[in-house]
């Protein structure tokens, strides 16, 4: 792969066509004219190789932000849309048709889920969910009429891992695609396509970003299968990234080494402080050495940024509240991958007659780790964490 700085910092920028400007233009247009009627024609017989037609399906500060992404995941090509869950929607519809099975990832996240359990079913599609920590597991949910596999590694609050090159391999011997939803990792961290995986997600509204000003996605993968997922999926449902945003991005992507750099130092320097505090059951972090699959995570990333899920010991629910609440430099929020640190417990999502103190996952509260100063967290987390008794 080229260098990573060039890429972010030169890939795709012809200054020359916008009068040497450092910061590249926002083609802010809906529609674009031709030259002559020849190309018209062309156009019109493959806009995703032709020429610009309208801007619900290309762009030209769009596809400058396409190309930086696809060379960093180390892909073909990339398609951005306008948010991580249109990229679920148009990469799975793209590839399944009715009466089709899919294996999935357990727990996968809410709008891959709503997919798979509200809208596949109405087209007789199926599916299986599956512990993704084994291939057993998919070896065992294989049906005749599998045609798709869907990973998330890690997942985003649990941070179970799939052993990729295995999927990969499993899934290309049978002919079956396979999609990941890559956004904790970034594509600085992961490269699911090394393994053989065929497609890779992101919310790019996260690390990409990193400003929590812009929704988007992203779909990278080889040319034949962006294509097919363009011309269909894309166009047709009008999910294309707007070039306000895609510029937003651009400038998000400036930044990306060096503030993954700066959040992984920072959540690596807490890891202590957390794993031993007498008011902390159990921290959950890809790179922590007593992370059940840290051999895996070492094997497949790079790094594991400021994702991190800590488990309190049995506690009221009221105490969850309290400690959540009682946070001033966390704010409380889903999401992650901007500058300000957030905090997102479990038991949000349960109703309070629900839940089970004696039910680990009901107990789970997930951090992410900003830009703050490491002692300004650690102080605030230690003064929260006193409604513990």
């Amino acid at each position: 792969m080229e260098d990573i700085s060039l890429i972010i910092n030169q890939l795709g920028e012809e200054r020359d066509l916008y009068y040497q400007a450092v910061s590249p233009p926002i083609m802010q247009t809906s529609n674009f004219a031709f030259k002559d009627f020849a190309s018209m024609r062309s156009t019109f017989e493959d806009e995703y190789a032709g020429d610009y037609i309208y801007t619900k399906a290309k762009n030209p500060t769009v596809d400058m932000l396409r190309l930086k992404l696809a060379a960093l995941q180390g892909a073909e090509d990339a398609l951005v849309t306008n948010s991580g869950s249109s990229a679920i929607f148009c990469s799975i519809l793209a590839n399944v048709k009715a009466g089709d099975h899919i294996i999935s990832v357990r727990q996968p996240y809410s709008w891959a889920r709503n997919m798979f359990e509200v809208v596949l079913p109405k087209f007789n599609i199926t599916h299986t969910y599956v512990d993704g920590r084994d291939i057993r597991n998919f070896e065992e949910a294989l049906q005749e009429n599998t045609t798709l596999i869907y990973l998330e590694s890690p997942n985003s609050f649990s941070f179970e891992l799939q052993d990729l090159e295995a999927v990969g391999n499993f899934a290309r011997a049978r002919g079956i695609t396979t999609i990941i939803d890559n956004s904790y990792c970034t594509p600085l961290f992961q490269n699911p396509h090394a393994y053989g995986i065929d497609l890779c997600l992101h919310s790019a509204t996260k690390y990409i970003s990193g400003h929590s000003d812009t929704v988007a996605g992203v779909i990278t993968g080889s040319k034949v299968r962006l294509k097919k997922i363009f011309d269909s999926e894309l166009s047709n449902s009008g999910t294309s990234l707007s070039p306000f945003n895609a510029w937003l991005l651009l400038r998000g992507l400036r930044t990306l080494p060096i503030r993954l750099k700066h959040i992984t130092e920072s959540t690596m320097a807490l890891l202590p402080f957390l794993k031993n505090h007498p008011k902390i059951a159990k921290v959950i972090f890809p790179f922590d050495t007593d992370f059940p699959q840290y051999e895996l995570a070492r094997k497949q990333m790079t790094g594991a940024c400021g994702l991190l899920t800590i488990v309190l010991p049995p506690v009221t629910y009221e105490q969850i509240e309290q400690f959540a609440t009682g946070l001033k430099h966390f704010l409380l929020a889903v999401s992650w991958g901007g500058h300000e640190s957030l905090v997102m417990p479990k038991a949000a999502g349960i109703r309070p007659e629900n839940y089970d103190s004696s039910n680990e996952e009901h107990r789970m509260v997930r951090l992410y780790i900003g830009l703050e100063s490491v002692e300004e967290l650690q102080q605030d987390l230690n003064q929260a964490l006193e409604v513990i008794s």
